[in-house]
Order: C-alpha cells, then structure tokens, then sequence
C-alpha cells in the first residue's frame, strides 16, 4: 500500500500536473491563433477595400481627364 501511494505521489499526480499544464496552455495559444486570424482576415478586407476604392477615384479622375482632353480638341 506504501509503494501505491508512493507511485501516485511522485509519479502520476506530476504527471497529470503536467499534462493539464500543457493542454490548458495548448488551448490559451489555440484562442491566440484564432484571434490573430480574425484580425489578419479583417485587415486584408479593409485592405481590399480602400484598394478598390483608390481604383474606383482613378478611374473616376481618368473619365474626367479624357472629357477635358475631349473638350480642349473641340
């Protein structure tokens, strides 16, 4: 009964110990991903958007341009 008690002691509950350190840490960097993924996903949308925005006012100052250069030859 000594030895049993002995085993679990200082060999399973360290064990275990450890164990649930590493999952319970496992699952604090698994939220920490998924943030940062959250966060990239919403930078490259916001990204994507005043992009196309820019190239929505490009094309807009170029129509502009090509009515000024289609009146000045008139």
């Amino acid at each position: 009964m000594d030895a049993l008690d002995m085993i679990l002691k200082y060999i399973v509950l360290p064990v275990g110990g450890f164990v649930w350190m590493l999952f319970s840490r496992q699952q604090s960097h698994h939220t920490d991903i998924e943030v940062l993924k959250a966060q990239a996903t919403a930078t490259k949308e916001a990204h994507d958007r005043e992009f196309k925005e820019m190239r929505d006012n490009f094309k807009r100052v170029f129509e502009k341009l090509d009515g000024i250069e289609e009146a000045l030859r008139k």
